[in-house]
Order: structure tokens, then C-alpha cells, then sequence
């Protein structure tokens, strides 16, 4: 395993722990105190997956992730914090993080984590030449979706989407004109691991839509179906 993860946390106790656990599981790590540190080491360096505290001093973790994502949309983000309510949750998801986790935590739940993440990121961009795929390219209106190159367009211009993103969008237009339930949605992109958190998947059907949709308050590509799920529309309406 050569994955490269950064930590991102100001208490040495915690960094030291988290660094244990993951050496241990076969990972290399490097790690920084600050957000401004950051954004310099990921200029210089390549990690596959950063964890980041969002209470840093200087900038603040969320500061951090949103100036990472200028740059770096698909590497995948783990947010590591004291901070347990929803509302920061949902901010954290909809600046582009892929997971949130709460201190104190289990340091083996940390590392499943970081490979479940890991698993998915890398299972969609490394699939199985030998796998007949029907469709690569996937058209709707102006909407282009390209699964060898791991692409989104909307006319010529392309959209930058997460690996969460991407993989959600693509899972709802495999089973287009079929009304999924979010539980669905979630093990089918998520995993078992986020069993229950359902706000999960309505937090990044809005990302979606405020990426693809042309009026995102009034979708016809991803719809709503109240009181059970999400349903993506290639029908010609949706043109």
C-alpha cells in the first residue's frame, strides 16, 4: 500500500495516534499544523487523502478545504473534529468534504474509513479493463457524462465534481427513470459504513443540481420523489 495521507491537526497527542494507526495499516504519512501550511505542503507534495481538524489556528479547517478545492477537486477529504452538530456537518459536506468524523474516535474506525474512501475513489478510476461497459458516454440535453475519463460537461464547458459526486451522478443515471430511495443511494455510493445518514445524499443531490440543473429550485434531471428517494430524468422533457 504506497497511499500518501496528510494529517491536518494542530494537537500533537491526536496526530501521533492517527499516525500510529495508520503506518500500522501499511499507509505513509506527513503531517502539518496549520491550514496555511496546508495549501503549501499540497503544492510541493501529492497525497491520496487528507484528514483535516476544522479549529486550526490562522485559517480554520473549512477555510482550508474550500482553497483545496480550487485546485484539487477529486482528492478525497476526511473531516476529523470536535465539532458534533449537523449544521457542521452539512457545511462541511457542501464545501467538498467526503466524510466527517467526530473526536474522540476509534482509531480503527478512522482507518476503515480512510480505506472505504480509498476503495471506492480507486474502483472508479481503475476498473476492470476486461468489463464490457454498454454506455461510457452518457448524453442527456446538454448534459455529458464520460466514465472512462471520469467527466462531466454541460455544452463545452466542464463541470468539476467531487469523486462522490461523479460516482452519485453516475449511479442515478444508470438507473435513470427509476425512483431510488436514499438508502439505496447511500449503500450504493457510500457503503454500508454510513448506514442512516440519509442527509448525506441530500446534500450532494444539491451539489448536483447547482452544478448540472439550469434552474436548480426547479430541477428536470434529478427529481424529487417526496417521501421516498430521488429519480434521475433522461425522458425527452428532460431535454
Amino acid at each position: 500500500m504506497n497511499e500518501k495521507i496528510l494529517i491536518v491537526d494542530d494537537e500533537p497527542s491526536i496526530v501521533k495516534l492517527i499516525t500510529y494507526n495508520l503506518k500500522d495499516a501499511g499507509f505513509e504519512v506527513a503531517s502539518v499544523s496549520t491550514g496555511l501550511e496546508a495549501l503549501d505542503w499540497l503544492q510541493k507534495n501529492q497525497a491520496n487523502f487528507v484528514i483535516m481538524d476544522l479549529m486550526l489556528p490562522g485559517i480554520d479547517g473549512l477555510e482550508t478545504i474550500k482553497r483545496i478545492r480550487t485546485t484539487q477537486k477529486e482528492i478525497p477529504i476526511l473531516i476529523l473534529t470536535a465539532k458534533n452538530n449537523e449544521l457542521d456537518k452539512i457545511v462541511g459536506f457542501e464545501i467538498g468534504a467526503d466524510d466527517y468524523l467526530t473526536k474522540p474516535f476509534s482509531p480503527r474506525e478512522l482507518v476503515a474509513r480512510i480505506k472505504a474512501i480509498l476503495r471506492r475513489t480507486q474502483n472508479s478510476h481503475h476498473k476492470d479493463i476486461s468489463t464490457k461497459v454498454e454506455t461510457k458516454r452518457k448524453t442527456v440535453g446538454q448534459l455529458v457524462l464520460d466514465q472512462e475519463r471520469y467527466e462531466v460537461f454541460r455544452g463545452h464547458k466542464k463541470v468539476a465534481l467531487t469523486p462522490n459526486e461523479f460516482k452519485l451522478l453516475d449511479y442515478l443515471w444508470e438507473h435513470a427513470n427509476h425512483v431510488l430511495n436514499r438508502d439505496t443511494i447511500l449503500n450504493a455510493v457510500w457503503g454500508y459504513d454510513y448506514a442512516g445518514q440519509t442527509r448525506m445524499v441530500d446534500i450532494h443531490v444539491s451539489h448536483l443540481r447547482d452544478k448540472i440543473e439550469d434552474d436548480p429550485k426547479n430541477p428536470k434531471l434529478i427529481l424529487t420523489v417526496r417521501g421516498f428517494g430521488y429519480e434521475f430524468n433522461t425522458k425527452k422533457n428532460a431535454e
